[in-house]
């Protein structure tokens, strides 16, 4: 940050390779041509003027069929326009759909739609399909879109056949920015503070010079012996110790394990930088080009208590206060190139996206399950890398009643995490007379008394996906669709978990710090070897490739009532593979291969001018996630807990029914209201097992039954203060309301003769499903209460908006209890936030915008946490902190 030469390259060394991404809408004649719009423009661009792509849909072409897309879609969405995404001032996706009727979002990006996890909700960019970097998931982590890329978000709730089957709860489909109509450019700069982190004390490692880019300079790579050592195929344990230690001597032990404390955090700071222009070609033609670059690096430290037990009622038996300290830093950019050409548009969008995160944590604590009074000191560090590339071909050709959409993209995620250490040191508190170094830490690296670890992990996920929509407008009041879509996802995923081993290490060498416990020196003088922890298949490879047909047909049968219907066939092969890379013979392989017939309808009524009702019902599925399908564990650094996948698991089938009434006011202005009902088939649910040394690991199982029912409201409402006062201040301000409420209740069905299959079955009887599962709980992930507030003041004339905004969410599963006990619940709690933006113009008559935002200004905590009997084990606890930030945004 202390070298703005070297930051200006390396945005338009971003700018320039952008790699990757989208595909968007025309903006209308009057859009704003940058990212500084007036309210006026704003208002615009929520009337209407809204770039939805979508395939198959009514709603993919900009325009105003009435004054509300929401009101004109033919299924039930809600659409964050530009406008709605700047009002809330989130600096990514993930956090600015928190707002929206039903939604949560919980730690990581990850969108909870109607109380349903997320491997409930579908995310697409621009209509195609996402693949994910994170090793947990398939479902991509929104957080990782930053809100200056996207132009605008759509939630549909309701299925329709012109999307995947694996629709689930909801899809959230992403538009990127559009074409601009007139040449621009934007340059924007920020910092932000924390009040639990900058200024504050924290810990850091060393890593690399080029940490602060997001890039690794070479430091972190694979060392060659141990690359050499992957690829022979020869277990560790075969290895002569000579070779193991060999290997040991190349790892980079001083710049990845040595944590240092930092007195002094410093601030956080983002820039970016926008342009566009478009070029008149002949008659009726228009190229258009837009690009965007954007850096960001943040710092955030956690006090964390994290603590487990075997019996909720005796308290914690593992007791643990964790400082972790996390630099993250984004760097993204995005390429679109549009041509018109009457009503032929062509468009090739490509985004690149890098988030990288630098980890270094120390930890003290005690542990019943091994020595009892002992203190054990963990230090950790680690480095992720997750990057997302795509690029997307869409083309929409029109002749008279007759359009065909075509489009196809590529897309590569990768996920590396090298020198992912651990160090345990441990102090038995026992008299000196008894332990010489009883009063002090020590690490004899034999796994009983301290350990050292070191793990290379690294994901690649390639996903290519193809889709053609033929559409017949036979009437004004008819039409029909018909299309194919193609999806293919392969990905390989590898972890390699090495722990370091000594024999009888003297006392002396115990003692050290990590970097001099394994040096060169060390390594060679005391034998210290490698041992493996990988199991037998460090490497897996999985694949996804669906095909589907669907017809959709979209009529008015008698004014003021229609419907869309349609159904889509989807065919699917799932599998995952463990990959013999130590020759023992046996590949395991597991498979899911199903067709399902997936119906989908849609009536609306309107009974009134801007009254409408609708109902709608589907049936959609939700497949078991890469991870989940194989028997290999996983550590999450975010929930601190090992992960192990279920190759027993099956597909979700879900039954959806949705009734709904919608008020459109007056321009901009709304007041909704739904019921909805789910009924689903084999629901997976996560469950925790903890061993008697407080292993905590949690993995999955197909539960027999659930059903999830509630009501949702919605208002959006404008008050002008025109007429409150003769000043001119009031004449053009308005107070804006936008609020939303969802109730949600579920429980899972478990009945007597119910059975399970988890990971640890052999052979024999199948177990009882209320072994693991009990009936009348709540599904994992579903809170019964949300509420979003936003309460504002803004001016109509010129940009200046001054908002509150409020989110509740109440406590949440997110693990069913180990042995049946108290569930493992998440606490969300109320978060308030502050944004103010305002227009100012700059000396020479520039245009400028400048922001400020306050974040959870009631200092809410993150608590996870089993209660019973009035007694609270918190697996992880830990304070969020306020913070405040300010940018400044200049276009020319």
């Amino acid at each position: 940050m202390s070298k703005p030469l070297s930051l200006a390259r390396m945005l338009l060394i971003t700018s320039a390779l952008s790699a990757p991404a989208a595909m968007a809408q025309t903006a209308p004649d009057n859009a704003p041509t940058s990212g500084v719009p007036s309210a006026s423009e704003e208002a615009d661009a929520q009337t209407g003027n809204v770039d939805v792509s979508i395939p198959g849909s009514d709603i993919i072409v900009t325009g105003r069929r009435t004054s509300n897309v929401s009101q004109a879609a033919p299924q039930v969405v809600n659409i964050l326009s530009a406008a709605d995404i700047k009002r809330t001032g989130e600096g990514d996706i993930a956090g600015s759909l928190q707002r929206v009727t039903g939604l949560s979002v919980a730690s990581g990006g990850f969108v909870y739609v109607r109380g349903l996890g997320d491997r409930y909700s579908l995310a697409l960019l621009n209509g195609s399909p996402l693949p994910s970097p994170e090793p947990l998931k398939r479902v991509v982590p929104l957080d990782i879109f930053p809100t200056s890329v996207i132009a605008s978000t759509l939630v549909q709730k309701s299925f329709s056949a012109n999307f995947p089957g694996e629709f689930g709860g909801g899809v959230i489909n992403l538009t990127t920015k559009a074409i601009p109509v007139e040449s621009y450019l934007e340059i924007g700069l920020g910092s932000s503070a924390n009040t639990e982190t900058s200024g504050q004390l924290g810990y850091t490692h060393y890593g690399a010079k080029s940490d602060w880019t997001g890039f690794d300079d070479g430091t972190r790579d694979v060392p060659p012996l141990l690359q050499q050592a992957f690829n022979s195929g020869v277990p560790f344990s075969d290895m002569a110790r000579a070779d193991l230690r060999g290997i040991a001597m190349q790892f980079q032990n001083s710049d990845t394990s040595v944590v240092q404390r930092t007195n002094s955090l410093p601030f956080n700071f983002s820039a970016s930088l926008n342009g566009g222009t478009a070029f008149d070609i002949g008659s009726d033609g228009r190229l258009g080009i837009l690009a965007t670059a954007s850096y960001n690096n943040k710092w955030r430290t956690r006090d964390t208590l994290q603590q487990a037990s075997l019996d909720v009622a005796n308290g914690a038996g593992r007791n643990n206060q964790q400082i972790s300290t996390e630099n993250q830093v984004t760097v993204n950019g995005l390429l679109g190139v549009g041509l018109e050409l009457g009503d032929q548009k062509l468009r090739w969008t490509n985004i690149y996206i890098r988030d990288t995160l630098k980890r270094s944590a120390l930890a003290i604590g005690q542990n019943d399950g091994l020595i009892q009074g002992a203190d054990y000191l963990t230090q950790q560090t680690a480095w992720y890398e997750r990057q997302l590339i795509d690029t997307q071909f869409a083309g929409e050709f029109k002749l008279g009643d007759l359009s065909l959409d075509v489009r196809g993209s590529y897309a590569n995620s990768q996920r590396e995490a090298p020198y992912e250490r651990e160090f345990v040191y441990v102090r038995t508190n026992v008299d000196t007379a008894i332990d010489p170094v009883g009063d002090r830490f020590v690490n004899a690296l034999n796994r009983q008394r301290g350990d050292a670890s070191v793990t290379f992990s690294d994901l690649n996920e390639d996903l290519w996906s193809a889709g053609v929509d033929l559409s017949y407008k036979f009437s004004p009041d008819l039409s029909a669709t018909i299309g194919y879509a193609f999806s293919d996802t392969k990905r390989t995923s590898s972890r390699y978990e090495l722990h370091f081993d000594a024999v009888n290490l003297p006392l002396a060498v115990q003692q050290l710090r990590p970097d001099y416990l394994l040096s060169d020196a060390s390594i060679q003088l005391y034998d210290i070897g490698l041992l493996e922890f990988s199991g037998n298949y460090p490497v897996y490879d999985a694949a996804l490739r669906t095909h589907a047909g669907y017809a959709q047909v979209k009529a008015s049968v008698l004014p003021g009532l229609s419907f869309d219907a349609g159904v889509r066939f989807e065919k699917g092969r799932q599998s995952v593979t463990g990959v013999d890379v130590y020759d023992t013979g046996i590949t395991p392989f597991n498979q899911i291969r199903k067709e399902y017939w997936l119906p989908a309808a849609t009536i609306t009524l309107e009974a009134a001018k801007g009254l409408q009702f609708r109902l709608s019902g589907s049936k959609t599925i939700a497949r078991p996630q890469f991870r989940e399908l194989i028997a290999q564990p996983f550590l999450d650094p975010e929930s601190n807990r090992f992960y192990r996948g279920n190759p027993f698991l099956q597909d979700s089938e879900l039954w959806n029914a949705d009734l709904r009434a919608e008020w459109y006011m007056g321009r901009d202005e709304r007041l909704t209201a739904a019921a909805f009902y789910k009924k689903i088939k084999n629901p997976i649910e996560t469950y925790t097992t903890i061993t008697d040394t407080y292993t905590v690991t949690t993995s999955f199982a197909n539960a027999p039954e659930a059903t999830l029912y509630g009501f949702e409201v919605e208002t959006q409402k404008y008050l002008p203060l025109d007429g409150w006062s003769d000043s001119d201040f009031f004449q053009s301000r308005r107070i804006v309301l936008i609020g939303n409420y969802t109730y949600t209740q579920s429980e899972l069905k478990v009945g007597a003769g119910d059975t399970t299959i988890p990971y640890s079955y052999t052979t024999g009887p199948l177990p009882a499903a209320s072994d693991f599962f009990q009936d009348g709980v709540p599904l994992t992930g579903q809170s019964d209460h949300l509420v979003n507030l936003q309460i504002g003041l803004e001016d109509t004339d010129k940009l200046s908006q001054q908002t509150l905004l409020l989110t509740y969410a109440s406590p949440r599963v997110t693990s069913r209890g180990p042995n049946l006990q108290p569930d493992i619940k998440e606490k969300p709690g109320v978060t308030l936030d502050f944004v103010a933006r305002q227009g100012v113009t700059l000396p020479g008559r520039v245009n400028s915008e400048f922001k400020f935002e306050v974040r959870n200004i009631l200092g809410r905590k993150f608590q996870e946490f089993q209660e019973l009997d009035g007694n609270k084990v918190f697996y992880n606890r830990y304070k969020i902190g306020t913070t405040i930030s300010a940018s400044l945004t200049v276009a020319f």
